[in-house]
């Protein structure tokens, strides 16, 4: 049991702590020095998927429209997937007003992959811009990341998701973007923020029909074959925190995609095929063993704990007061916002390490959709 909870702490602290660490110094030590285009200006289409949009669709068209970049080089795709809210009458009256502003209907749902690959074959861009429809982007946003994009051996750029609140999740993905901007600085991300990314017409294969993740799918694929994926921080799209119960629903379907991705590409798992398997390995597959990894630490420590061997030091200085620790976490989770910020904080890690669960178990059944 000693030795169980040491691998369980080990696990734990390596992938929150000392992951971040590593990841830090490397990017400072070794960094990923590639030439950018700030000049380089090509025409870029915008495709947004949408299902039951209505009340966010003209102030994301609205900050698209007011892009500090060439208007005769922007196109917007607004596919809408089987909505039957006001979306296609909200978004027929903005195309309407602009030619730049393109729409597609399909009156089923299809899910996303169907709706960017429909996107795909109807954009007259160089460069695709793929972009949800909540998050309204700075205006500089497209110029930050074609920018980068303008180097033959950066296969896509993630823009730079803020979000705005005190929920739980803003701290989280604050923690979570500061580690995409080191790998970024290193040698390349292990993945795209979805809401906002660039890519290359070329390079954009059509999407698998069941694919769940298309911001890991696409980049990575990219990866294995030896180009670069960068974080351009000036590319800003805004979004709201959301509280835990809203949060876990996201994560859930993350995960299950993680799940899905390694089995997509198993050679991401490969040391000497994978040119960032250190990244993926640490940021991406250890983030799955982590709940198991708190599950075994608190059943290795809590049976340790109450064994008869009072004269150990390990159990007296180590396993007691280890045990002791999470039961005070897992108290200001249950505690939630009642316990302040360390008790939101506490409650969000809880439930984000069991939507790998769940993400698992849904994953493994089938009973993750691809619809949003």
């Amino acid at each position: 049991m000693v030795l169980l909870a040491i691998l369980a702490f080990s696990i734990l602290v390596y992938t929150y702590v000392g992951y971040p660490i590593v990841i830090g110094v490397l990017a400072r030590l070794a960094p990923l020095d590639l030439a950018e285009d700030p000049a380089y200006l090509p025409k870029v289409t915008a495709c947004i998927p949408v299902y039951n949009a209505a009340s966010y669709l003209t102030a994301k068209v609205e900050s698209l429209l007011a892009l500090d970049y060439p208007a005769d080089k922007l196109e917007i795709l607004l596919y809408s997937d089987g909505s039957d809210d006001d979306t296609n009458d909200v978004a027929a009256a903005i195309a309407a007003r602009d030619p730049r502003v393109k729409l597609l209907i399909s009156k089923e749902r299809g899910g996303k992959p169907k709706g960017v690959n429909r996107m795909i074959e109807a954009a007259t861009g160089e460069v695709l811009l793929m972009t949800d429809v909540r998050q309204p982007l700075v205006p500089g946003a497209v110029r930050a990341l074609v920018a980068k994009l303008s180097n033959p051996e950066v296969a896509c750029v993630s823009g730079n998701l803020i979000l705005r609140g005190a929920a739980g999740a803003g701290a989280y993905w604050r923690y979570e973007n500061w580690i995409r901007l080191q790998e970024s600085r290193f040698r390349g991300m292990v993945g795209v923020t979805g809401p906002i990314y660039a890519i290359r017409k070329v390079d954009m294969r059509p999407l698998p029909e069941g694919v769940i993740l298309d911001d890991m799918w696409v980049p990575l694929r990219l990866r294995l074959a030896g180009r670069h994926i960068l974080f351009a921080e000036g590319a800003i799209a805004y979004d709201d925190a959301f509280g835990d119960k809203r949060e876990y629903g996201r994560k859930v379907r993350t995960l299950a995609g993680n799940y899905q991705l390694f089995a997509l590409l198993p050679a991401l798992l490969v040391p000497f095929k994978n040119p960032s398997w250190f990244e993926t390995f640490s940021h991406k597959l250890l983030r799955l063993v982590c709940p198991w990894a708190l599950v075994g630490l608190l059943v290795a420590s809590g049976t340790g704990a109450i064994t008869k061997a009072e004269a150990s030091p390990i159990i007296l200085y180590g396993l007691r007061p280890l045990l002791g620790g999470q039961m005070a976490f897992y108290l200001f989770a249950l505690l939630g916002e009642w316990g302040g910020r360390l008790g939101s904080l506490c409650r969000t890690f809880v439930v984000l390490n069991s939507a790998a669960v769940v993400g698992l178990w849904r994953y493994v059944t089938g009973a993750q959709k691809v619809t949003w």
